[in-house]
């Protein structure tokens, strides 16, 4: 099956689970509807970025065994800093206290996706149906110490709409700028962020994508382009050291990438 028929197959599949979502909220008893469209949306996104990633894998020609998703709930440990204990305000009863009970002095971190390649971490994946500045503060955050355990770890966020401001739901644009606050807050942390939005246009809370008046169409050229994304981060890999994936150079809001073809362009071409 080539990558356009299964590019097709994830649109299809997304009309299929957007038209489901009203009726499964309203059905579910459990949680309220508003908590159970999150979740619904929130479950759409995360299968489609496992689709898309394993997809740009499989168009690389790699083999299928080198990569794995590990399980949402697999968590990695972070142990406690020790400079921490040099922090004189602390009482020093409580500092020994932490030091001869180090071991049990760890914070359990994980995202909606960790890629591994070889049995490595090498990206990091947050799904949301939608992210405002409030949650990207807490992304970065928990990137943040991501990175404490895996420095070179690559950081993405799939949303599925945005609610960022700037242009970040421009999708059709060829260069996307971003938005002065959320680039505000990405300067204060030391994370290559890369924002990736499904949907064009901004999420607008009246008008919630799941009800038939208010639904926005899944782009088949704009999903190829997350593809190449990918596709170039995974080029990237140097197969003596697999740890070695990252996306350099592609910053969240200029990305560029050549695109390799029969007639192959000497100029960059953004693709979000």
């Amino acid at each position: 099956m080539s990558v356009q028929t299964k590019i097709a197959e994830l649109v299809k599949a997304y009309n299929l689970l957007l038209s489901g979502i009203e009726q499964n909220a309203i059905n579910n008893e459990d949680r309220a509807y508003g908590g159970s469209v999150r979740s619904e949306k929130g479950t759409i996104v995360e299968n489609f970025a496992k689709h898309i990633i394993n997809l740009a894998w499989e168009q690389l020609g790699m083999d299928e065994k080198r990569i794995s998703l590990a399980p949402k709930k697999k968590s990695l440990d972070l142990p406690l800093n020790p400079t921490y204990l040099k922090n004189i305000l602390i009482p020093q009863e409580v500092r020994d206290y932490i030091h001869n009970n180090i071991t049990n002095y760890i914070f359990r971190v994980k995202s909606d996706v960790h890629v591994l390649i070889d049995d490595k971490l090498v990206m990091a994946v947050e799904c949301k149906a939608y992210a405002e500045n409030a949650m990207i503060k807490r992304i970065l955050t928990d990137f943040t110490l991501f990175k404490h355990l895996e420095p070179n770890i690559d950081c993405v966020l799939f949303q599925l709409e945005s609610q960022l401001g700037g242009d970040y739901s421009d999708i059709s644009k060829s260069i996307t700028y971003g938005s002065n606050s959320t680039h505000t807050l990405m300067s204060y942390f030391d994370v290559n962020l890369q924002i990736i939005t499904l949907l064009q246009g901004e999420r607008k809370v009246d008008a919630p994508i799941h009800k038939k008046e208010f639904n926005k169409k899944l782009s088949k050229s704009h999903l190829t382009k997350v593809v190449d994304f990918l596709l170039i981060c995974y080029k990237s890999i140097n197969k003596k050291s697999p740890h070695s994936l990252t996306c350099e150079g592609f910053f969240v809001s200029k990305i560029y990438f050549k695109k390799q073809s029969n007639h192959q362009s000497q100029n960059p071409t953004a693709i979000f």
